[in-house]
């Protein structure tokens, strides 16, 4: 039924670009992990959320193959920058053609290195955060974000159910599980934010700062 469900969902949305589509094949046959791209569904939420918000300056922490760096630039226009970083260098190759032969290159700013160590030293505030790195590094991120953040910004986090693991005492011994938790929680009790997580995939947090 599940699977019957997603099929559903898919055939009544928005449908994904050729580009897209090519992207997110590409990335399973030539990287590992491939399941971290975001993925049509995920992909259309992203973009929607973005015309939604109107930001004009967006961090993207965690990058992967580009798939939800180009999602969320096609929701800006050309004056509006997203700044997605990724710290394994070793997806240079396979990424930045991708993001460079896109429509929406010009609004995208790809940087390989750590977040944590570079966007301190913008000195940009953004309107939107997207989430999506190391799990285990994911409250650092967050408090990261709040601090070059404008009020009333939102930041997303992805894979916040985490397959799941995060109700499966299988898996309390788990180390990106046990992150999970412990961001889920900090969130949960942040009085500083409103907050939601959507079943969405893997689970997606979106936090919105208070005024």
């Amino acid at each position: 039924m599940e699977q019957a469900i997603d099929e559903y969902i898919l055939k009544h949305i928005d449908a994904e670009s050729d580009y897209l589509q090519r992207l997110y094949r590409e990335a399973w046959v030539h990287l590992m992990n491939p399941r971290m791209s975001s993925g049509h569904l995920q992909g259309r939420l992203l973009k929607m959320l973005v015309e939604m918000a109107h930001p004009h300056r967006i961090l993207e922490i965690g990058t992967f193959a580009g798939y939800s760096a180009l999602c969320m630039a096609e929701g800006l226009t050309d004056d509006d920058r997203l700044y997605t970083f990724e710290i394994d260098d070793e997806l240079e190759d396979f990424t930045r053609p991708w993001i460079e032969g896109s429509d929406v290159a010009k609004r995208i700013v790809l940087t390989f290195g750590d977040a944590l160590q570079i966007v301190p030293t913008m000195g940009i505030d953004f309107d939107f955060v997207f989430i999506d790195g190391d799990k285990r590094q994911y409250i650092d991120y967050y408090k990261m974000a709040l601090r070059h953040t404008t009020p009333k910004a939102f930041i997303l986090a992805d894979n916040t159910l985490w397959d799941g693991h995060v109700v499966d005492d299988a898996y309390r011994h788990d180390h990106q599980t046990t992150a999970i938790n412990e961001f889920n929680a900090l969130v949960a009790a942040d009085t500083r934010v409103e907050k939601v997580i959507l079943p969405i995939r893997d689970g997606l947090t979106i936090i919105r700062k208070r005024q």
